[in-house]
């Protein structure tokens, strides 16, 4: 019998409970939130997509307004040092900072004291009183394992406060909710929006209300430790289970930390995976399976494990990963949960995504540093969330600064991401400042970005890859409208070489010739990484865009022919829109509709670096330019392509 992704022999029965407490979980919460939308006010009313068309400034001012009014909880502390927590030494060891590079850096030294049972303590006895604050003073803690937010709980950092979580992935799964044998003890979890049991997040919440994660400034530090090798001093750390670099044409990050040809990541065929999807998914007829797993045996790599799972209907308790399993858990991951304040502490160096909330209302992310360089170190990524609130926060990231999700393959079942507001930020190195997707199943829709400053001051070594972007393909689908951008000022430019993407054989688009993974201010991908994807039967819709009052400026050109000159991108614009030759699903085949509705005005461009083909573009229709400078030269036209 081969040895297949799910819970031992003597595992099954409580598999079986897990599923059924899954199952009761999920209808708990979608419950409850449906029901704080109801009471709270917060969601869309009926008739408000005509109110967001006639005045959707006005509408971001309103998700604001309600966002603005502080969380209340009880006036109590609770001090994790009352309930045994011991300050650590710190020693220094050669780690990861980057995709790249590598220093000395400070760790928690060999035997140090583990905080968690005092700060789960701490937090248990917190939420049994009702609420308060758990209180976490200055001085190195270390943890191993992770910080579960319940309601009514507010952990607090205070000055200097230095939150060293353990590196080591089996202290993720120790403690969760669902016994998976083996594979540990695991929670529910999301991995580039596919549900799953896995390792617990570093600071994790399910189906809480009215919590807060805060800092006193930016010394009250989380780290993840990312880049620290797993034995202290060479070898692997979380970083390396990213697997080798696919990029075509980087300007920076080539690398995956401490990676060695030929050894277990995320992107090769995992043994503990089965041979055949027939395995976990008998239903599935042979033509059905055939298609999901597509050619050769790629599938069985975790990345792409997961997904097939997701659209062979394989059931949340039998998709179990964990221990013997590659897929990193972001640093803070909640789900669920409603009223959630993070605000003005510092995340530095996380295994994954830096924040991941998902099915989330009324959501304040303020003042945050988000700071990982490592491989896909997003920021932000709220995934169906409603009502969220980004302001002031400061990003240098190794992957996107925020990214906006919705599910992926079939996990829509939380619905699109809506009423999104950010504001006031501040980027530096990543790959796109603000970005919709790539997983946007669910939908994406009234989405507000002002006031920002890609400041990309890493520009010369790091650059930030594109500034606007939008990812999607035929398999993610999806759609995206009422996304809203003004008053974004990027004084260093983008990267200007370009990075371009494989496209699939029969496809009307060459490969390596279109630089939608890097190079253009405006980059709208509507086919994402195509060969990724073995599925590919959904076209997605982009429809009312508005990008107003961009103003982008020219540094030096670092390498190619226009060394030494002034250039602030490759290219100014790039919409690729979707490409109906992708689609392999049964005919006749869905309506694929060009980009729609997207107007940029009052931006000033810079010179790209491409001054012959300023901008590229396919399938779309009606792209207005009024009063767009590009090169110097202002453009007033309508394009379709």
């Amino acid at each position: 019998m081969n040895n297949v992704n799910r819970v031992d022999a003597n595992q099954v029965n409580a598999s079986e409970v897990n599923a059924s407490r899954v199952n009761d979980k999920r209808r708990a919460m979608m419950q409850a939130a449906s029901l704080a939308l109801a009471g709270g006010g917060f969601g869309i009313a009926g008739g408000a997509h005509a109110a967001i068309a006639d005045d959707p400034w006005g509408r971001a001012q309103d998700i604001t307004r309600r966002l603005s009014k502080p969380l209340k909880f009880r006036e109590q502390d609770f001090p994790i040092t009352q309930f045994g927590a011991k300050p650590c030494k710190v020693v220094q060891v050669k780690g990861w900072i980057s995709h790249d590079d590598q220093e000395m850096i400070g760790t928690h030294a060999p035997g140090s004291f583990d905080c968690y049972p005092a700060i789960a303590a701490a937090i248990a006895a917190c939420h049994k009183a009702g609420g308060g604050r758990v209180v976490i003073p200055a001085g190195n803690w270390f943890v191993a394992g992770p910080m579960v937010l319940l309601s009514n709980v507010h952990v607090h950092l205070k000055k200097g406060a230095n939150v060293l979580f353990s590196n080591q992935p089996t202290d993720y799964a120790k403690y969760g909710e669902f016994d998976c044998g083996k594979k540990g003890r695991l929670v529910i979890s999301r991995w580039q929006s596919n549900d799953c049991l896995n390792f617990a997040s570093m600071v994790y919440a399910y189906g809480a209300d009215n919590i807060a994660l805060t800092g006193e400034d930016w010394t009250s530090i989380l780290s993840g430790q990312g880049g620290i090798p797993f034995n202290g001093k060479d070898g692997d750390c979380w970083w390396t289970w990213k697997g080798k670099n696919r990029t075509i044409n980087p300007a920076s990050q080539a690398n995956t930390p401490g990676y060695k040809e030929g050894q277990l990541t995320q992107r090769v065929p995992n043994p503990l995976n089965p041979m055949s999807l027939k395995d976990v998914a008998p239903h599935l007829t042979e033509e059905e399976r055939l298609h999901i797993q597509g050619e050769g045996d790629r599938w069985r790599a975790d990345e792409q494990y997961l997904p097939a799972l997701s659209e062979a209907g394989v059931p949340l308790a039998q998709r179990v990963f964990g221990l013997g399993h590659m897929l990193r858990p972001p640093m803070i991951q909640l789900i669920g949960c409603t009223n959630v304040l993070l605000e003005g502490y510092h995340v530095k160096d996380t295994p994954f995504w830096q924040h991941h909330p998902v099915h989330c209302r009324n959501l304040v992310i303020r003042n945050v540093h988000c700071n990982s360089k490592g491989p896909n170190s997003d920021g932000f990524d709220p995934e169906a969330c409603d009502t969220v609130l980004v302001e002031g926060c400061t990003f240098d990231t190794g992957d996107d600064c925020i990214a906006i999700k919705a599910g992926k393959d079939l996990d829509t079942q939380y619905g699109p991401s809506q009423n999104i507001v950010i504001q006031k930020c501040i980027m530096q190195s990543g790959h796109g400042a603000v970005t919709l997707g790539s997983e946007m199943a669910g939908g994406i829709q009234n989405v507000y970005a002002q006031d920002l400053v890609f400041e990309n001051i890493h520009w010369a070594t790091d650059p930030l890859n594109t500034a606007i972007r939008l990812k999607t393909n035929m398999n993610r689908g999806g759609y995206l409208k009422n996304f809203y951008v003004r008053n974004v000022k990027i004084p260093h430019g983008v990267q200007t070489s370009p990075s371009f993407y494989a496209s699939l054989p029969g496809s009307p688009i060459e490969s390596r010739t279109v630089a939608t993974a890097a190079g253009a201010v405006v980059t709208f991908d509507c086919d994402y990484t195509p060969t990724a994807d073995t599925v590919r039967t959904r076209p997605p819709v982009v429809q009312n865009v508005q990008i107003s009052n961009v103003t982008v400026g020219n540094v030096e050109v670092k390498k190619g022919d226009k060394k030494g000159q002034k250039a602030s991108c490759f290219q100014a614009i790039v919409i690729l829109g979707p490409v109906a030759s992708d689609y392999n699903g049964p005919q006749p085949m869905p309506t694929v509709v060009p980009v729609l509705d997207v107007t940029i005005s009052d931006c000033d461009f810079g010179t790209p670096v491409n001054t012959e083909q300023p901008w590229f573009l396919y399938n779309v229709k009606g792209l207005k330019l009024n009063r767009v400078k590009i090169g110097g030269k202002e453009y007033n036209t309508t394009l379709s392509a």
